[in-house]
């Protein structure tokens, strides 16, 4: 199983909000998924996250893959593989 760390969208039409979930690879962008490890909400200036830290390192020493805009939030939290 291909398991990814990528965003999950909720939100109202044209004011998106992210949750950020580790999920299967092949589920849908907003299906199940396995565990919630944050939030990003892009409409705020500047751009608002919040992220489980023990949770992300956690997942990513287990094979996680994240996405390329998750990349950059782990980045900016100061979560590094």
């Amino acid at each position: 199983m291909a398991v990814k760390i990528r965003l999950r969208r909720m939100g109202q039409k044209k004011n998106p909000f992210y949750r950020i979930v580790v999920a299967d690879s092949r589920s849908p962008r907003d299906g199940k998924c396995i565990e919630e490890i944050g939030t990003y909400d892009p409409t705020q200036d500047p751009t608002e996250y919040h992220v489980n830290e023990e949770l992300a390192k956690k997942w990513l020493a287990n094979g996680a893959q994240p996405t390329d805009t998750v990349a950059r939030i782990f980045k900016q939290a100061g979560i590094e593989k």
